[in-house]
């Protein structure tokens, strides 16, 4: 982020494949160096037979960041086609609202250009103008790539014919030039090659570093309007988050209570329960119990967790009746103290002062994490 910001861009998109993993530090990153931040991902779509095709959806706003993590989702779920994930056309077509699409060299529409199959192009282009309408580009890339030549030639033809919008676009692998060939040997350990391979597959050239903004317009200089379609989509995408804040499931509770209430009456009900089967501890009384119930529940609900406290439990209460063997895992504040009746397997009567757990003070002010690990399946819950 601070190249980005020596060279002086105002915006920049990062999009990951397949994943938004990246997107809450590249988000915070860019905010704090002043740059607008664009987000979105390259995601590969695979229609029944074929193989797969790549197109780069950005958020507009939150409404699309809501329909791409629902895309992306339903590819881990669903969409597994060897060691990457796809999304079906038809998902796409049904939940594309508030994203905008970029296809290119790698998208349904440059295959079949390079195929010389200029219908087939054409029909691509048909039918995502009609499911983002004013929200379609082609993109431009000059890299230096076998073939982007050729491409850019056809692409820019077609989309005058279609009267749809340019966009320049640079394809950053690093951020330097100089980078290359350390990016070329990364490239060889993950596909396990050697440098010295004269077969190997060249993807990438030295001219895919991070460009200033006169580099840019040097380069596509003949096409300006493809350089403001770039500026123009950057103002375009707006989204906002609110980082730094917690939303949690609503748990359903019975009709006349609330998250804190409820939770109050079954941990009350719970902690009688377990004092029936169990004594004392030595030098306690019933009072000291009640008194270090209610201040364990006051400070959960003071930071706002009645309704996480309540989901871990619900997790460990379904593995317990359906005889699942189960304990918690990171979860010492709901878990390993909290008396409710369905809190935990067992629970150890602790004599001490102390608050339940580290993670669960105000101080913390953060969410405590919690993992339910069933003994039987070995999956974390």
């Amino acid at each position: 982020m601070r190249r980005c910001v020596a060279l002086g861009l105002p915006a920049v998109a990062v999009t990951d494949q397949s994943n938004l993993f990246g997107l809450v530090k590249f988000f915070r990153a860019a905010e704090a160096a002043g740059i607008k931040p664009i987000c979105g991902a390259d995601l590969w779509v695979q229609p029944d037979g074929q193989g797969p095709h790549r197109i780069t959806l950005l958020c507009q706003d939150r409404e699309g960041y809501l329909a791409l993590s629902r895309l992306l989702s339903r590819a881990y779920l669903e969409g597994h086609a060897g060691d990457y994930v796809a999304i079906r056309p038809e998902w796409l077509a049904a939940d594309h609202a508030g994203l905008f699409a970029i296809v290119g060299r790698h998208s349904a529409f440059g295959h079949a250009l390079a195929g010389g199959r200029l219908d087939a192009a054409a029909a691509v282009l048909d039918e995502l103008a009609a499911q983002f309408p004013d929200r379609l580009y082609v993109e431009i890339t000059r890299c230096g790539r076998d073939g982007e030549d050729a491409y850019a030639t056809a692409a820019i033809a077609l989309a005058r014919r279609k009267d749809l919008p340019l966009l320049a676009s640079n394809d950053v692998r690093f951020i330097d030039q100089e980078d290359a060939e350390a990016h070329e040997a990364r490239v060889c350990i993950a596909t396990g090659r050697v440098l010295e391979d004269p077969k190997r597959p060249r993807d990438y050239t030295d001219a895919q570093y991070l460009k200033s903004p006169q580099e840019m317009a040097e380069l596509f200089a003949d096409l300006p309007d493809a350089l403001e379609n770039t500026i123009e989509l950057a103002k375009r995408c707006n989204l906002e988050l609110s980082l730094g804040t917690y939303y949690l499931p609503d748990f359903p509770v019975p009709e006349g209570h609330t998250l804190e209430s409820w939770m109050r009456e079954q941990s009350r009900q719970g902690l009688a329960a377990r004092l029936e089967k169990h004594p004392l501890a030595e030098g306690r009384s019933r009072q000291d119990y009640d008194q270090r119930l209610e201040t364990e529940l006051e400070v959960i609900f003071s930071m706002g967790f009645p309704g996480y406290f309540l989901i871990v439990a619900d997790f460990i209460n379904w593995a317990k009746a359906t005889a699942s063997r189960s304990a918690p895992g990171a979860a010492p504040a709901p878990a390993r103290w909290w008396p409710g009746r369905w809190a935990s397997p067992t629970w150890t009567r602790c004599p001490t002062t102390c608050c339940s757990s580290a993670s669960s003070t105000p101080s913390a002010c953060r969410c405590p994490t919690s993992t339910s690990t069933s003994a039987w399946t070995g999956a974390t819950r």
